[in-house]
């Protein structure tokens, strides 16, 4: 799950922008799409740690917030070839990702394959149903909307491209 709230990039903190700098000046660095962002996943700041070391440990691959996410946002879908600086419930810039395939599925039609990508839980669909559910109830209930079993959710798998070693721990 990837939280809606971005900051554009004169807006981002030093260690995300560092750390963007950083992955590029390393040898075969692919700067994708050029198009990057610093943000977490989850809607808490518990969350966004937890989901950070899944993602740093390389159980987390796979991500999936809902359309509407992004268009109350006003923010665009990720494409193969985007990157995302992955903070921390803190604010930490950790390491960073890249978009590898995206595909726009219907809750109901979510499978088990994309619910173990994503690595949370018992990498279950019935857990992934089960948690997801109210994260939608929970970042769609301020604006009016409530989840159906046809919300589309974006699906967005990645692959872990930079992770220094003193940002690990």
């Amino acid at each position: 799950m990837r939280k809606t709230t971005r900051w554009e990039i004169a807006e981002l903190s030093a260690t995300a922008a560092e750390l963007w700098r950083e992955y590029l000046a390393t040898p075969g660095a692919d700067p994708g799409t050029g198009r990057w962002v610093a943000d977490r996943f989850g809607d808490s700041a518990e969350l966004a740690t937890d989901l950070c070391e899944l993602v740093l440990r390389g159980v987390k691959r796979a991500t999936a917030p809902c359309v509407a996410e992004f268009l109350l946002a006003g923010e665009p879908i990720p494409v193969p070839g985007d990157h995302l600086v992955v903070l921390d419930g803190l604010g930490r810039a950790r390491c960073i990702v890249r978009t590898t395939r995206v595909t726009i599925r219907r809750y109901e039609e979510v499978d088990a394959a994309f619910a173990a990508l994503e690595g949370e839980g018992d990498g279950s669909l019935a857990w992934w149903r089960r948690e997801h559910l109210p994260y939608y109830q929970r970042v769609l209930a301020p604006h009016g909307l409530m989840p159906t079993p046809r919300l589309p959710v974006v699906c967005e798998e990645f692959e872990r491209v930079y992770l220094p070693a003193d940002r690990t721990g």
